[in-house]
């Protein structure tokens, strides 16, 4: 499919409620509300049902969940793509699983690879092993999760037979505040090094060990610049407007794609 000159990207960034599916969900009930009809694509915080638990046990859900109804239901209704990650069970293991809910139902999902050791996340789920382009409206988009953003190869775009492997880059997260220069500052990197948009979506607020996490989401062109800019610490819905054509002028223009090094990930 050949992309259309547009696409609409609303973020939500939010004050996540401690381990508390319903209080959540029905935050985001209200927020989602307002974009029917004006946006193709919804992101959310990484674990937006629950906040970042570490306790699997007490938050995961299968596949047929809750959560995983309650996405489906909304992309049905807003007729676009919800993506968010959440807490799953699947044949006796936990996953970090982000999940891409398309408004027919079908969906497609990536784990989150690189596990945030300093929290023990490691210890409560199981990493992921591929990792997932997806398309909507002929636009190719890699969404990752979190701590994925501190590790540039897994998230390095490639030319394939000519082409980019994707156009837009995603990251969902809890990124604590204490680290906001970090997280602004290699969301700039990923867009200019892959030549891509990229847009990262944040919690607010003080998680249940007290850790504040001030949001700064982001969408960033290929260039690095600012589409949407959140304002720190506070709740924020914004849609952003991304222009295919401006992406595939800079990309024939300044063709960087041309000189990266190949690789292979094991």
């Amino acid at each position: 499919m050949k992309p259309t000159g547009y696409l609409r990207v609303s973020i939500i960034q939010a004050s996540l409620v401690w381990a508390d599916k319903l209080k959540n969900l029905e935050y985001f009930d209200r927020e989602i509300a307002q974009l029917g009809g004006q946006t193709d694509l919804i992101v959310l915080p990484e674990m937006f049902a629950t906040g970042f638990v570490m306790d699997a046990s007490k938050v995961a859900e299968p596949m047929n969940g809750v959560i995983m109804q309650w996405m489906a239901n909304h992309a049905s209704k807003l007729d676009c793509v919800i993506t968010g990650s959440v807490a799953i069970k699947e044949k006796g293991k936990f996953y970090n699983r982000l999940i891409w809910m398309r408004p027919d139902g079908s969906f497609e999902y990536t784990d989150k690879r690189h596990l945030f050791r300093m929290g023990n996340e490691q210890e409560y789920f199981t990493a992921g092993e591929k990792p997932l382009v997806v398309t909507l409206k002929g636009w190719k988009v890699r969404p990752l999760i979190c701590y994925d953003l501190r590790f540039p190869v897994w998230s390095k775009n490639r030319l394939i037979d000519g082409q980019y492997e994707y156009d837009l880059l995603i990251y969902v997260a809890n990124w604590p505040a204490s680290r906001s220069y970090v997280w602004k500052s290699l969301l700039t990197a990923r867009a200019i090094e892959n030549q891509a948009y990229c847009i990262g979506v944040n919690r607010i607020g003080k998680d249940g060990k007290g850790i504040p996490h001030s949001g700064n989401s982001m969408v960033l062109d290929f260039k690095g610049r600012f589409q949407v800019n959140a304002p720190a610490n506070k709740s924020y819905t914004e849609t952003a407007l991304l222009d295919y054509t401006e992406l595939t002028s800079f990309r024939q223009r300044f063709a960087v794609g041309l000189d990266w090094d190949s690789f292979t990930i094991h």
